[in-house]
């Protein structure tokens, strides 16, 4: 799977590490930035991961900020992108099994490296379900999209 991942400058210490346990997972990864621990805006970030996505060059994004938060709302102002801030492995998994999500936000001043690596390898494991009802609540999803 080809995985985008970005953050500003709050989670620029921990992207790289996250880039590293992706491809040991055996997946490629795109780095959208950003470069430094320099101050940036994350919805930026959040813009550049929901291009890869919706333009077909990563199936699946990880976006981290400060607090994973506005990541997350920024990115969710895109439609057809469903981001979900996780800081435990059940929501990280559960979030692809359920909610078919496609990008991981992470606040990487709410847990440590560790944390975010395994919360990292429980959502690019998880596989979407399927089941009826987690279809049908999507397509409800998707009429928001449509209708406002």
């Amino acid at each position: 799977m080809i995985i985008a991942v970005a953050s500003d400058h709050a989670g620029f210490p921990l992207k790289e590490r996250i880039i590293e346990i992706a491809r040991s997972l055996g997946h490629e990864s795109i780095d959208l930035g950003t470069c430094s621990t320099e101050p940036v805006d994350y919805p930026d970030f959040a813009e550049a991961i929901a291009h890869a996505i919706l333009n077909g060059k990563a199936e699946r994004g990880i976006l981290l900020c400060g607090s994973g938060v506005g990541a997350s709302v920024a990115a969710n102002k895109f439609r057809g992108i469903r981001a979900g801030t996780c800081h435990d492995t059940f929501s990280a998994h559960q979030s692809v099994e359920d909610d078919n999500t496609n990008v991981l936000c992470l606040g990487a001043r709410v847990i440590g490296p560790e944390l975010a690596i395994e919360i990292v390898r429980a959502y690019l494991g998880a596989h979407f379900s399927g089941a009826e009802r987690h279809v049908r609540r999507l397509a409800k999803i998707a009429a928001f999209e449509e209708n406002f």
